[in-house]
């Protein structure tokens, strides 16, 4: 095991400076120069010289590169062209947003496509399991931007239950205002997760359920339900592990969206001012941090993966 983790965590810091080095090439081969945000349409070209100085872009693309991973070693994603603010703190404000939303919205999609996946497996042959089937397979074309429209229109025009989007300005120091500014993004997010989670758990509990061991279990004496809830369930959701991490990743990327609909202050608006004003250093430390998030949560579903399932702990013995 220890050795596996001393791979894994080698792969992941390789993962991680590959995705860097992605970041920045793909980031310079942008038309225009980073140093533009920082002029005015009418600048002289001292002033451009001047702009350029400050943003580095006057020197060699790798030294920008390197120069670039040492403030990042040093915890320091530089500042903000337009607003001068440090992209550290802005992210990490933003996070208070985006990461509360991610986890609730997983957490929830997790649950509702347990009981979907097991109830579309287990009671497979009626019509409310392939009505749930159906349901399911139709969420997976229906974009999340859409169906937060729809949601707003229902819930907050037509029914005034809650807020259309915003955000607090005392932010979670009212806690119950925050919740209920998130409502609605979660359940957009969950709509279209959840359906996409469900299909994996129904195809390992419909494999388990056929396997030689449940029905041995079950030769014994013991019920199906109680084979499966004693010898299934482990051995079901060992492999949804792997796309639970990926479907984490996926929730966090479908808030980053979702948030720009509800006009929500998290990573999602902050990429997209970024990106309209060409702010360099705002870009790099939303992608940064992103691609830092989905990394550690392969890495951390691989792990956790192969601690709960001895046949990948032995695979190498075997071999």
């Amino acid at each position: 095991m220890c050795r596996y983790l001393l791979h894994r965590i080698f792969f992941l810091i390789f993962s991680f400076a590959a995705a860097l080095l992605l970041i920045f090439v793909l980031l310079r081969l942008m038309p225009g120069d980073p140093a533009n945000a920082l002029l005015s349409v009418d600048a002289t070209a001292e002033q451009i010289a001047a702009a350029r100085a400050k943003a580095g872009s006057d020197r060699p693309l790798a030294e920008q590169c390197v120069l670039w991973f040492a403030d990042i070693l040093r915890g320091n994603l530089g500042e903000s062209y337009i607003s001068g603010v440090s992209v550290s703190a802005e992210v990490k404000r933003r996070l208070g947003v985006t990461i509360p939303l991610t986890l609730i919205s997983f957490s929830v999609s997790f649950l509702l496509a347990s009981v979907t996946g097991f109830i579309t497996a287990y009671k497979n042959r009626r019509w409310y399991a392939t009505v749930l089937t159906v349901f399911t397979q139709l969420n997976l074309a229906i974009p999340a931007f859409w169906v937060g429209i729809i949601f707003v229109w229902l819930f907050a025009l037509r029914f005034p239950l809650l807020p259309s989007g915003g955000w607090p300005g005392g932010g979670w120091g009212d806690p119950a205002a925050a919740v209920e500014s998130l409502i609605l993004p979660a359940l957009t997010i969950v709509f279209v997760m959840s359906s996409s989670l469900a299909r994996y758990v129904r195809s390992n509990v419909l494999s388990v359920m056929d396997s030689g061991f449940l029905m041995a279990s079950r030769s014994l004496g013991f019920s199906q339900v109680r084979s499966f809830v004693l010898h299934g369930i482990r051995n079901a959701y060992v492999p949804v592990i792997s796309i639970l991490g990926m479907e984490l990743s996926s929730t966090l990327i479908g808030a980053v969206v979702v948030e720009n609909v509800f006009a929500l202050p998290g990573l999602g608006s902050m990429l997209t001012k970024a990106i309209a004003q060409h702010d360099y250093p705002s870009i790099q430390g939303v992608l940064l941090v992103s691609t830092c998030i989905v990394l550690f949560i392969g890495f951390f579903a691989d792990v956790v993966q192969r601690i709960l399932d001895p046949r990948l702990r032995n695979q190498r013995k075997i071999e």
